[in-house]
């Protein structure tokens, strides 16, 4: 299981921002990771005392990162841009709701570029919050 500052040292956010608890499986076509930091009064993207669910967005863009460093031997990946976003249905108004998210990110495409994943933010008890697909563009290597 990879959880803490394993999981920490691999996304490109740190602190109170690293918003995932711990990974819950993975493998070459995705991943599903679990959150309580919805729960915190003090997480970063609570406004007004509400985290409002178009913040799951983050949620799965962090693990779509997790997922990436795990797919390159556990190196930890540059921050990518959201490039376009297809498809987001928010079927809530606010994450912060009882019990952890369960976080799932699925690889569609992978180039050199950017990658395209599918993703939902799901509430344990079951039903999908915020789904939808982002592609992310990936800064260019140095020469």
């Amino acid at each position: 299981m990879i959880a803490g500052a394993a999981l920490a040292a691999l996304v490109p956010h740190a602190g109170a921002m690293c918003l995932l608890d711990r990974v819950l499986r993975w493998d070459a076509a995705g991943i599903q990771c679990e959150a309580l930091s919805h729960l915190l009064a003090d997480n970063p993207l609570r406004h007004g005392g509400r985290l409002h669910a178009l913040c799951g967005i983050e949620y799965a863009m962090q693990a779509a990162a997790l997922h990436g460093a795990l797919l390159d031997d556990g190196r930890r990946q540059p921050a990518g841009r959201i490039a376009t976003m297809r498809g987001v249905v928010m079927h809530t108004d606010r994450l912060d709701q009882p019990g952890p998210l369960l976080i799932t990110a699925t690889l569609v495409h992978r180039e050199a570029g950017g990658l395209l994943y599918s993703f939902a933010v799901a509430a344990a008890a079951g039903p999908v919050l915020v789904e939808g697909r982002a592609a992310i563009a990936l800064p260019k290597e140095d020469a």
